[in-house]
């Protein structure tokens, strides 16, 4: 069954925020690609397609050795500030309600390792966050915050040097908070 793009409707679109190209691989604000990536291949959606301005994945979820529910997981390659013009079009395309979306994306205001699942509520300043409202028609969506802490400061210079830049924890570090990400965006999608 093919409908609009050439996909069929899912049950679940899970959205991976982060900014694309080499230049912004593995840095905190990119956190939400690299949780998507850790999807793809933990439920072998293969390899994802250009597809609504992004990179796109899809398949079944397993569960407990049968196939669980369809899944679309979206990493936008527009710049995160521009996200919801990808999630946006994918989103009605894919037919998925708006209680079934899940956004994945870095939170300075959690510190480091902290990951922690809110449906819907502000935005807080996070652009990323703020072009899905508008692309979407409203802010009540799943999240799955990525804590990547943040510098002792609240000049805007110093803090997008601090998300754009290099991850400054260790890499095992890094991989772990990545993969507890991905379990919180897994129990959301077979709770």
């Amino acid at each position: 069954m093919k409908f609009f793009g050439g996909v069929a409707p899912v049950d679940w679109l899970v959205v991976g925020l982060g900014n694309p190209g080499a230049r912004y691989a593995d840095t905190p604000h990119s956190v939400g690609f690299d949780v998507a990536q850790a999807l793809i291949e933990r439920w072998a959606l293969g390899t994802p397609k250009k597809k609504f301005n992004g990179l796109l994945a899809d398949g079944r979820v397993p569960h407990g050795g049968v196939p669980g529910p369809r899944v679309a997981v979206l990493q936008p390659q527009t710049y995160m500030n521009e996200s919801g013009d990808s999630a946006g079009p994918a989103r009605g395309a894919l037919k998925v309600e708006l209680d079934h979306v899940v956004v994945v994306h870095d939170e300075i205001d959690l510190p480091f390792g902290d990951v922690r699942v809110r449906i819907g509520g502000g935005l807080a300043g996070h652009n990323g966050l703020k072009s899905l409202k508008a692309g979407f028609g409203s802010p009540e969506f799943a999240r799955v915050r990525v804590g990547v802490g943040r510098p002792d400061t609240t000049d805007p210079d110093l803090v997008a040097a601090y998300v754009l830049g290099a991850w400054r924890q260790p890499r095992a570090e890094v991989r772990e908070l990545v993969g507890r990400a991905a379990d919180e965006t897994e129990r959301l999608l077979l709770a």
